[in-house]
């Protein structure tokens, strides 16, 4: 039976972060699946599946080959990402908030309870954004980038020569490059940020 690749799988593979898709001689793919692989970087990579099943075992039970694929397939898992997304062809990307993990940020300061999440990263995009959590803490960072954050809840107070802005839910902040601050907060603030350039995760 002849296995059909079409536009649709191509796209499933890149939401997966596949670079490669094995085609047989029983293999038939369409052509705007060949254009979008070539978009997507996607390799189309011929193989040969006598080969693969002259190297089997003579005697290989049916619980023994599945238990085979599962390894096979275990390995070639890509990592999963810390939420739920979707994309599009073009970059759009979009993203379920209450399925985002939050990581711990290191933050220098082993008293802060500061966790955070980077949603869209400079492989992507010229800017960065995520969400960053702050829960009753407080620690310094210079910025070597700009940076502008939306509360979402709780309470941000960020601190700079000695004075100290404080941002409740729905307020809008926005911290110019070079700045040496100190991010707090006194109850539990979550924050939306969004920075240029996307490069400040590199200093982690």
């Amino acid at each position: 039976m002849k296995k059909l690749i079409c536009a649709e799988d191509i796209i499933q593979a890149h939401e997966m972060g596949s670079k490669q898709i094995g085609v047989d001689s029983n293999t038939i793919v369409t052509p705007s699946a060949k254009d979008l692989a070539a978009t997507y970087q996607i390799e189309l990579q011929p193989q040969d599946y006598s080969e693969v099943a002259a190297c089997l075992p003579d005697q290989l039970s049916k619980e023994g080959f599945i238990a085979m694929l599962r390894a096979l397939l275990a390995d070639s898992q890509e990592p999963t990402l810390p939420y739920v997304c979707k994309k599009h062809s073009n970059g759009l990307k979009s993203i379920q908030g209450k399925s985002v993990k939050m990581a711990v940020f290191e933050t220098g300061n082993p008293n802060a309870n500061v966790h955070f999440q980077e949603l869209i990263g400079q492989e992507e995009s010229q800017i960065s954004a995520g969400f960053l959590e702050i829960d009753h803490s407080s620690f310094d960072w210079e910025l070597t980038y700009e940076e502008i954050d939306y509360v979402i809840e709780g309470t941000l107070q960020v601190t700079i020569d000695g004075i100290t802005y404080t941002a409740e839910a729905g307020d809008v902040l926005f911290v110019p490059k070079n700045s040496r601050v100190t991010w707090g907060s006194p109850n539990k603030a979550k924050i939306f940020y969004a920075t240029y350039p996307a490069n400040w995760a590199d200093l982690l």
